[in-house]
This record gives structure tokens, C-alpha cells and sequence, in this order.
């Protein structure tokens, strides 16, 4: 549905994102949003958003202001502070007849003023158990999922890597995400600089981008495989918008973050078939089965990363099984259809029908 063409009238739900550069919020969006408005009618509001998406131009907010057609209220569902605010002002001081929801990935305790917007929503969902824990108010937790056509694994890994101008040759191990130290790119880097020598038939991948203030970081990282001579096994690859093809190319996956406020990567590999080693941060341990689709490590713990990666290095068979029981979990768990279902309930119980 083209931005034009969206009618406020008709638009019971109301989903902004006031940020412009690309974030795990703004994913989050685009994936939910379509599975939504198949249900529910939905739009978007605000920049960074692909055209393809219902959108309310600014001019039409004025309209919001009047009952949606067939209900008392429409819902704002915020995801960050700025957007918790702007339906407050919305519902409180101009009145609009809003129902305000907000969604909450953060593991740490808020400030006074998140505190003070959060007690103002009428409805509040939590990513994880982890991060319910942190909120002083009901909530209702609901899980992230993956699109498990977009993400599947390989009929061919070996092919899979080929097409990618990778050595079909070679088994390969992968950190993808921002390269930065918050996402420990560093313990991974580090893990394969100790583990290759004595691992022929393994390669290593680091796909993201650093942004300018992380672009020193990276260039050490670079620094320290070139030192070791394993450049051309050790690979930096830049930002990928297929990055469902690189995770098929891969054998093993690590999410050595420090910190996470929820972290979809590992469901990303479990989905494509693909084991996957992660600290304890995020919901990481609420999604990686400890033992049987992966294995989870302590947080900023270099030592324990490389031990576990030793690990599977040496055990195809473990990958192999481990592999086929994350792309179960997956299915059986963290389906992105049932996480939007799950949503549109929480809309429909706020949306009473206007008589």
C-alpha cells in the first residue's frame, strides 16, 4: 500500500519510528508490520522505512486527533522514549483517542523519565523474561521470531559459500552484526587467531559495519588477523543486505556479545540450520538451548569462548545435530507469524468497537 493512499479513517493502528538510521527497532518493524496488516488495519509513521510499508504522512496526523471508523480508539505503539512521549502528548494534551502500547528490549533499569512514560501506557510488552524483570509494571512478554522463508538453511553449504566468491572448500565459522566492542567482535577475532592454525579446514567471517566511531576498532582487528597471517581466512566482508546467504554458508555461528539488549542473530543461524555459541547476555539463554542447539558461555569470558569453539571445530557430527534441532526450536518456538499475532491480540483487547 503506497504512503498516499493510506486513509487515517481506517488505520486502528498506528506504529511510529522516529529514528532514521537503521536499528534492530526499525527491523523489527518492517518484519512485523506486513504480517500485521493482513489482520489489523496498520500503518507506519516517521522516516527510515521502506516505501513498501502503510505509511501516515505527517500532514495526516491532525486526523488522528478523530475516532478511527468502527472504534472508540486507535493504538500508538511506541518503541522507544521520543515515541512513548509523542502519544502521550497525542492522548493527554491534545486528546487524541489513543490506547498507548510499548514495546521493552532493555535489560538495565530505567531512568526516572522512561519510568515516568512507561507508567502512562496502557499496554506493555516485554522481549524476554530478562527484560520483564526490569519493568515495575504488568506486562505481557512476547518473544521476537524469524521468517523462516528468508531464513532456512542450505541445500548445499559448500554451493552456498560458492556463490558468495567463498572457498567451497572451507568450513566457516561467523560473527555478524555491528563490528564494534559492546558486540564483542574482539573475543571472536581472537578465537580464530588461536584456532585456525590448527584448524586447516576452517575459515572465519565478520560481516557489519563499523560506524565511524567504532572504525579504529576494526582497523586493529584487521591489524592483529594481518599480524597473525590469516587474512584470507579470517574475513572481513562489510555490511550485507542478503545476509540470510551468508548465514547458509556458515557452519557454525558466535554471538560473543558483552551486552544485548535482545539479539536476534542466533535465532537467525538456529533457522538456518546453523549451532550457535553466545554469551549470557540479551535473551540469548532464553533462546539458544544450552546443550542441544548451541551453547552458551559467560559473558566477556575470552577463554570460554575459544574453549567452546575448540569444541566444534573438531566435531562435525555435533554440528550437524545441533543444527537440525536449532532450525526445530526455531519452527516450533519463534515463528515471526506468531510473534504478530500475538500483537494484534494485544491491539484487539485495547480497540473497543464504537457502536
Amino acid at each position: 500500500m503506497a504512503a498516499s493512499r493510506v486513509d487515517p479513517k481506517q488505520v486502528l493502528v498506528v506504529v511510529p519510528n522516529f529514528k532514521k538510521r537503521l536499528s534492530g527497532v526499525t527491523s523489527t518493524i518492517i518484519q512485523l508490520v506486513p504480517l500485521q496488516a493482513q489482520k489489523i488495519g496498520i500503518a507506519t509513521l516517521g522516516p527510515g522505512l521502506p516505501d513498501h510499508l502503510p505509511k501516515l504522512t505527517w500532514w495526516q496526523v491532525p486526523a488522528l486527533l478523530k475516532r478511527p471508523q468502527g472504534a472508540a480508539a486507535r493504538v500508538w505503539h511506541a518503541r522507544r522514549n521520543p515515541e512513548m512521549l509523542a502519544g502521550v502528548v497525542l492522548r493527554d494534551i491534545l486528546r487524541a483517542p489513543l490506547k498507548l502500547v510499548f514495546t521493552s528490549a532493555s535489560q538495565r533499569r530505567h531512568t526516572r523519565w522512561t519510568k515516568f512514560l512507561i507508567r502512562r501506557m496502557d499496554a506493555v510488552i516485554a522481549t524476554s523474561r530478562k527484560t520483564a524483570a526490569y519493568l515495575d509494571v504488568p506486562n505481557t512478554v512476547i518473544m521476537h521470531g524469524i521468517d523462516l522463508e528468508r531464513f532456512h538453511p542450505a541445500a548445499d553449504r559448500a554451493e552456498a559459500a560458492r556463490v558468495l566468491g567463498l572457498d567451497p572448500g572451507q568450513l566457516y565459522a561467523g560473527c555478524f552484526g555491528r563490528v564494534r566492542r559492546q558486540k564483542g567482535t574482539d573475543l571472536f577475532v581472537d578465537s580464530m587467531i588461536d584456532l585456525l592454525p590448527s584448524h586447516p579446514g576452517w575459515s572465519a567471517i565478520v560481516a557489519g559495519r563499523a560506524t565511524p566511531e567504532h572504525r579504529a576498532f576494526e582497523d586493529d582487528l584487521k591489524a592483529r588477523v594481518a599480524r597473525a597471517g590469516l587474512s584470507d581466512r579470517i574475513l572481513f566482508v562489510g555490511e550485507h543486505h542478503d545476509i540470510e546467504r551468508w548465514y547458509r554458508a556458515l557452519s557454525l555461528y558466535v554471538a560473543p556479545q558483552r551486552w544485548e539488549g535482545f539479539g536476534l542473530t542466533p535465532l537467525e543461524a538456529m533457522a538456518s540450520g546453523v549451532p550457535v555459541v553466545a554469551t549470557d547476555v540479551g535473551a540469548f539463554s532464553e533462546l539458544v538451548e544450552d546443550g542441544v542447539t548451541g551453547t552458551i558461555v559467560p559473558r566477556d569470558d575470552l577463554a570460554a569462548v575459544k574453549a567452546s569453539l575448540s569444541t566444534y571445530l573438531k566435531k562435525l557430527d555435533l554440528i550437524a545435530y545441533q543444527g537440525k534441532n536449532g532450525r526445530a526450536r526455531v519452527t516450533s518456538h519463534f515463528q515471526l507469524s506468531g510473534e504478530a499475532e500475538r500483537i494484534v491480540s494485544i491491539y484487539e483487547g485495547l480497540i473497543r468497537p464504537w457502536p
